[in-house]
């Protein structure tokens, strides 16, 4: 079963890894069409990942995550595999349901359910600091969204104490932020850092305006038996890696 955000009153989940029928280093809901994994066994994935949250496999759409700041409006959806280059979503359509696939990157999920808007966010270092929250949250307001009744909940990401950063990292994001050293603590290891990139995504957020902002307090690095880690990859013998997806859309009926 999905983690569920209380405060998110549309179809929704933060998936773990498990529930799948993928095998290996996949095991077992990978749900990312990019790496290496038999499509066949990721669509499996993916579609019992829309039907738990009472989605349409059909209606549920992705990204080519890049690490960037643009943002898709979402209208109909496309085949998957098919979808833009972008790292968040937005859509007013009802059925239409947001897929974000991570490994350690945050994934924000938000709707103003009065206005009936939802929107997806893959929520990296770079693509945060370079404003992908504030972009999606922009592209909700187009649709009519009203960002202070926006709700926001950042799903399971590396924690603090698993996210020792260097230099670009910590140059980049007080280049933007003047008071961005209160998302650091002191590493490990001379000029190195541990990150907050939850904290960091909350107050982007509150930045944007949204002022209703949970998170599940799970580290994806630490917990090898429910969430695919990239960084936890890095640190051991490399290899393969699954990803674990998080959906929300505003309910059809």
């Amino acid at each position: 079963m999905p983690l569920i955000a209380d405060s998110l009153r549309v179809p929704h989940g933060f998936f773990t890894r498990r529930g799948g029928v993928s095998g290996g280093p996949y095991a077992s809901l990978n749900c990312s069409l990019s790496g290496g994994d038999a499509p066949d066994l990721v669509l499996e994935n993916r579609a019992r990942a829309a039907r738990t949250i009472g989605a349409s496999p059909d209606r549920l759409v992705g990204l080519m995550q890049v690490h960037q700041a643009d943002v898709v409006e979402v209208t109909d959806p496309w085949r998957p595999g098919q979808g833009p280059r972008a790292d968040a979503m937005v859509t007013a359509r009802p059925g239409i349901a947001l897929g974000i696939v991570t490994a350690d990157c945050a994934p924000i999920l938000l709707v103003d359910q009065r206005a009936g808007v939802v929107g997806a966010v893959h929520a990296g270092w770079r693509g945060t600091v370079a404003g992908v929250i504030e972009a999606a949250v922009a592209a909700m307001a187009r649709l009519g969204a009203d960002p202070p009744a926006i709700v926001a909940a950042i799903g399971p990401c590396i924690a603090q104490s698993s996210y020792e950063v260097g230099p670009d990292l910590y140059g980049a994001v007080l280049a933007c932020d003047a008071d961005g050293a209160r998302f650091f603590a002191p590493g490990r290891r001379e000029s190195r850092w541990q990150f907050d990139l939850a904290g960091y995504c909350a107050a982007r957020l509150a930045g944007a305006g949204v002022q209703a902002v949970s998170l599940l307090a799970e580290d994806t690095a630490a917990d090898a038996a429910r969430f695919f880690s990239h960084r936890r990859r890095t640190l051991g013998e490399g290899g393969p890696i699954g990803h674990q997806i998080s959906i929300i859309a505003l309910d059809p009926h």
